[in-house]
This record gives C-alpha cells, sequence and structure tokens, in this order.
C-alpha cells in the first residue's frame, strides 16, 4: 500500500474516531467472506459501520487523534476490525453479541463506549444493559402514574353519584 493510501486511511479512521463516541473492537478470526457481508448487512440495516482495520494505521490514527484513551493501543495485537456506533451502543453491543454466538465467532477485545474505556471483560454488562428507549419509556410511566391514580381519584366520587341516581331511577 502506498504512503498517501495510507495517509489517507489515518486521516478516514482519526474522522471516525472523534466522530462516534462509541466503538467495539473486535477479533474477527476464522470469519469467512459469506459471514462479513452478512455482518456488513446486518449493522448498515441498523445504521451501524463495520470496518477490518490494518493495527498500525489504526494505532496512529489513534496517537494522532485527539482524546482517545492510549489503553486502547494493546487490543491491536490479533486481526482487527471496528464497529462504530453513532447512537444506541446497547443495541450494537446485542447484534454483536448475538452474531458471535450464531456463528461462532467475534471475540471482543475492548472499545469506548460514549467516551469511556470498556475492557473486554465488561462486553457482557453492557449487553444485559436495558436500552435508551426501554429506559425512558420506563421512567415516562412511573411519572404518569401518580396522574393516573390522581385521577381515578377524582372520578370515582361522580361515578358513583351516577350509579346511585340509577339505582334511584330504576325503584321509581
Amino acid at each position: 500500500m502506498k504512503r498517501d493510501v495510507k495517509e489517507k486511511l489515518v486521516k478516514e479512521l482519526q474522522e471516525n474516531f472523534r466522530r462516534q463516541d462509541t466503538f467495539y473492537l473486535l477479533d474477527y478470526t476464522g470469519l469467512t467472506v459469506a459471514q462479513s457481508v452478512e455482518l456488513r448487512k446486518l449493522l448498515r440495516k441498523n445504521d451501524y459501520s463495520f470496518r477490518v482495520v490494518k493495527n498500525r494505521l489504526a494505532l496512529r490514527a489513534l496517537k494522532e487523534g485527539e482524546g482517545i484513551p492510549k489503553e486502547l493501543g494493546g487490543c491491536f495485537e490479533k486481526p482487527t476490525a471496528i464497529a462504530f456506533a453513532a447512537h444506541d451502543p446497547v443495541r450494537l453491543a446485542r447484534l454483536l453479541r448475538e452474531f458471535a454466538s450464531q456463528n461462532k465467532i467475534l471475540t471482543f477485545k475492548g472499545g469506548l463506549i460514549e467516551g469511556q474505556t470498556l475492557s473486554s471483560d465488561r462486553f457482557g454488562e453492557v449487553c444485559s444493559l436495558t436500552s435508551r428507549e426501554e429506559l425512558l419509556g420506563k421512567i415516562g410511566y412511573l411519572l404518569a402514574y401518580p396522574l393516573t391514580r390522581l385521577l381515578r381519584t377524582w372520578q370515582a366520587p361522580l361515578a358513583s353519584f351516577g350509579r346511585l341516581l340509577s339505582q334511584l331511577k330504576e325503584k321509581k
């Protein structure tokens, strides 16, 4: 690969690292071309990206980039692929774990989740988190529940009064 091509790839990687605050580093050893295409389609359909990188170029992009933790340097030893998430990092982690368990490949090496370094042993914890939408739904329910109870409390006397009037009407 020529030097100008390498420099262009390093700049693209730097831009991806700056733009997206969440990415997962994966060992893709044993991944066939068909599986790779299937994984890329799955991730692209969900607005994520997957990229196989040369370790030296990725390390250069990390070193030259700003705000990227240097602890991730040890993750670039075997073949490395990067899955970028612009939104919902938990869903990307679940998709990767599901794909890895179905195909018995892809091991998680490390990553960055919303600006914080993530070690390989904590990847399972990220996958077990509830998604942002579910949490917002639960908060909305908890906020609306007291108001619903208050509304039912206010409606109870009116409903009782209506039943009382209908019973009086039936007696006459």
